[in-house]
């Protein structure tokens, strides 16, 4: 039997499952996909909104059939609960729900991967405090702690070092320990695709501390992690200035990946050049996950205005990593 990819509908107030229903009123959701959520909800969206959407409600992936929109239905929410643009606290609890239900099935083999529709942190957090994000969440339930958030575009790879922390966290976590470790793991991902892909790695301070006159981490933390991983074999350069190194990579064809320090160091200049085209993926995991690169978007939520070219992309990536060419 071909395994289905798994989509997680997100937070129902925000656009993810208006972004889902939309895409399947269009034909852009093949039959080889399934959506966690709530029928529902769903239901309740599609007629606020004017869509002809076949649903069938399933308990299982396995249940699915071809020609309509199979829905693993967690019955969590009510048609009532449908609260376009407000904060909602039982629509992100079970958010968070669908989350752990697809990905438990894919541990399972019961689907190929798991595309991620956004949540709203905030609104899960009501329910789980201590929730930081789709990443973490997923790597704990995998019982894995080496993992890294890469951004993808068709032109570049752009791994974090830290992410969800705040920039005084993200300095303690510049180590070579774990710099090597996103390094191996940028490496493995892009290596399923590239023969030897080409990984630069950003400094922290700027002008990558300009031989120490602005900061000694360069030196001490980041350059021993390049020349270990040049030593496993792998070709690693830098510290580079993270103001010009994407310029280098996407203008310059230099890089094929890079490893950057902190959060916005790496997601600022990619929302820039691919919001609605990057995918967010996930490595490190023993699954696959991908996600769309953009939030619950709550001030156009249910209006007919998201873009939803953003869930195509993340299922191609994910089938990518399957195994199955982009076309």
């Amino acid at each position: 039997m071909t395994l289905r990819m798994a989509i997680t509908m997100g937070d129902a107030s925000g656009v993810g499952p208006e972004i889902a229903l939309r895409c399947a009123a269009a034909g852009q959701l093949a039959d080889d996909v399934v959506l966690y959520g709530d029928a529902a909800i769903l239901r309740a969206g599609a007629r606020l909104l004017g869509l002809d959407v076949a649903l069938h409600v399933i308990q299982t992936p396995a249940e699915a059939l071809a020609g309509c929109l199979n829905v693993v239905d967690l019955a969590r929410l009510t048609e009532a609960e449908l609260t376009p643009g407000q904060l909602n606290e039982r629509a992100g609890a079970a958010a968070r729900d669908y989350v752990e239900r697809a990905t438990r099935d894919a541990l399972a083999g019961e689907v190929a991967g798991i595309v991620t529709l956004p949540m709203n942190k905030q609104a899960t957090q009501l329910r789980d405090p201590g929730f930081v994000g789709h990443t973490e969440f997923i790597a704990g339930l995998c019982g894995v702690s080496n993992f890294s958030m890469m951004l993808t575009t068709s032109e570049v790879a752009v791994s974090h070092v830290s992410t969800h922390v705040s920039l005084a966290e993200a300095i303690r976590r510049v180590t070579p320990e774990r710099i090597g470790n996103v390094i191996d793991l940028t490496a493995n991902a892009l290596s399923r695709f590239i023969r030897q892909p080409r990984i630069a790695v950003c400094g922290l301070n700027p002008h990558a501390g300009e031989h120490g006159m602005f900061g000694t981490e360069e030196a001490q933390f980041i350059q021993p992690a390049i020349d270990a991983a040049r030593s496993r074999g792998l070709d690693v350069s830098g510290p580079f200035p993270a103001d010009t190194v994407f310029f280098q990579a996407i203008h310059r064809d230099r890089f094929d990946g890079i490893i950057c320090m902190y959060h916005d160091q790496g997601h600022a200049p990619m929302k820039l050049i691919g919001f609605e085209s990057a995918v967010n993926v996930t490595i490190g995991l023993p699954l696959i996950r991908t996600s769309v690169d953009h939030g619950t978007a709550f001030d156009i939520a249910w209006q007919g205005k998201a873009f939803t070219s953003s869930l195509g992309h993340a299922l191609a990536y994910a089938w990518k990593l399957a195994g199955r060419p982009l076309t």
